[in-house]
């Protein structure tokens, strides 16, 4: 792997400290098991809402249906 500053003029210590984080990515991405899933997002996670009351028909129930969260 090569790496190549392309702006600025690190210090060896800032270099070092960029690399040291690189390589500890890349060996737990190596180490993980090729099937694992990622983190889950929020978004689309079905328990944000499991514990929300669902809006009942009526008049104004157009304006219920928005959920920020």
């Amino acid at each position: 792997m090569t790496i190549k500053v392309v702006r600025g003029n690190p210090t060896p210590e800032e270099l070092a400290a960029a690399l040291a984080v690189v390589r500890v990515r890349a060996a737990a991405a190596a180490a993980a098991p090729s099937g694992a899933a990622g983190p889950k997002d929020a978004w689309s996670d079905p328990a944000r809402l499991a514990g929300r009351r669902v809006p009942q028909p009526g008049q104004a129930s157009w304006a219920r249906t928005y959920w920020p969260g």
